[in-house]
């Protein structure tokens, strides 16, 4: 029934199952291994998108700036310079010199997906006698909200930005007394004020921001500051967002201005990415290389006991390499076997603790996220693995001097 099969491979399944009880053993100990690198690594994988989710929707991932305005040495009377005393001026709030050529050219770049200028200013948000210091974002909705999600941060009202309206944080709105529909009268440092519908409340995660943050129209921003026609950030997207930095330093080095990328302004969050990605690695070789040293030192007590049938093998002519195939193929068959396996177990252990494990408001931990290829990556893993774990034994089962292994 198996006259199809090549000789390496029936005599690598019979010695398999003739030694069922380790063969069952190895291939327990390789599932057990594949799951708990399939179940660490998808978990690990849905933990980091929702912290990159969580991050990158509420801020943009390369932010361009007005410089800092130089420090200047202080003079003395006689016009000398005073020795070691630098004062540094105060920041005014500018617009970006000659901002829609760069912008221009941001969207001319290939890794850049979306550019949005934006005015940033402080202001005084007052309703009645209640009135709190805020943060006027002014944007341009259909380009700001594919960088900064802010529709999807929307627990009240809609997130509509005509030039009556305005945004605000839901900590600002109880602060001040006020939801959606109500007015509030924004006043600016200049003396400027306008009076703005409430359109919309955002949630944007963090008490502080929602203290503070308001949204308006780009216009609207620029007559309240004062700087009609002018902005103060260009907040733009990537489509690697590993990249950022990289590219922020190009642009800061090609253009008049600073530029900010997430990694930078959120370092400490970088580096728990890096760590997390760096202890998923360290997990990965450590169980492989336990799920080697379980396949080569099941293989090669297999060569001790099998030392006769091997010198029969050689006596009746099987070929060395043929011996050396038959061994390879059972590490090779062990380890694919065993990943299946450990695939399946590995997926069940995730969506049970993703239906499990939940946050304090009752959404998910982190999204579910099984891709084909970490199933295919393992697999082949462990296979590899148990191709380079039998190498040893299948080499010592080859070179066994049949005379020397037949009489024991």
């Amino acid at each position: 029934m198996n006259h199809w099969l090549p000789f390496e491979w029936i005599t690598a399944v019979r010695f398999l199952r003739e030694g069922r009880l380790q063969t069952l053993f190895i291939v327990g100990g390789i599932a057990i291994g594949v799951g708990v690198i399939v179940f660490m690594s998808a978990m690990l994988a849905g933990l980091e998108a929702n912290f990159i989710k969580r991050v990158l929707t509420s801020q943009p991932q390369i932010q361009l700036l007005t410089p800092d305005q130089i420090a200047r040495p202080l003079r003395g009377g006689a016009g000398e310079f005073e020795d070691a005393r630098v004062q540094r001026p105060s920041q005014r709030v500018i617009s970006i010199d000659q901002w829609p050529k760069i912008r221009a050219q941001m969207l001319a770049m290939p890794e850049v997906t979306a550019v949005a200028p934006t005015m940033s200013g402080s202001a005084l948000a007052v309703r009645g006698d209640a009135s709190r210091a805020i943060t006027l974002s002014g944007v341009e909705p259909d380009s700001y909200f594919k960088i900064v999600k802010v529709p999807d941060y929307v627990v009240a009202g809609e997130p509509r930005l005509t030039s009556e309206d305005i945004i605000i944080g839901i900590e600002l709105a109880k602060d001040l007394g006020a939801t959606v529909g109500d007015k509030l009268n924004i006043q600016a440092a200049n003396g400027a004020n306008r009076v703005l519908t409430i359109s919309g409340l955002v949630d944007l995660g963090n008490k502080g921001v929602n203290q503070r943050a308001s949204y308006v129209a780009l216009r609207t921003a620029q007559s309240l500051l004062g700087m009609i026609g002018g902005v103060t950030t260009i907040d733009m997207t990537i489509t690697d967002i590993y990249a950022a930095e990289a590219i922020a330093q190009r642009i800061q080095a090609a253009n008049a201005v600073e530029a900010d990328s997430w990694i930078k302004t959120n370092a400490q969050f970088f580096t728990a990415v890096q760590a997390q990605e760096t202890s998923n690695t360290l997990i990965r070789l450590f169980v492989a290389l336990s799920v080697a040293f379980g396949i080569a030192a099941v293989l090669i007590v297999s060569v001790i006991q099998r030392s006769k049938d091997i010198g029969i093998l050689r006596a009746m002519g099987t070929s060395r390499g043929q011996i050396l195939r038959v061994f390879l193929l059972q590490g090779g068959l062990l380890g694919f076997i065993g990943s299946l396996f450990g695939a399946a177990m590995g997926a069940f252990a995730l969506v049970y603790w993703h239906s499990v494990a939940r946050q304090a408001d009752g959404s998910e931990l982190f999204p579910l996220i099984l891709e084909r290829r970490l199933f295919i990556l393992t697999a082949l893993l462990a296979t590899l693995t148990g191709l380079l774990a039998a190498t040893a034994p299948a080499l010592r089962a080859a070179k066994l001097d049949p005379v020397v292994a037949i009489r024991g």
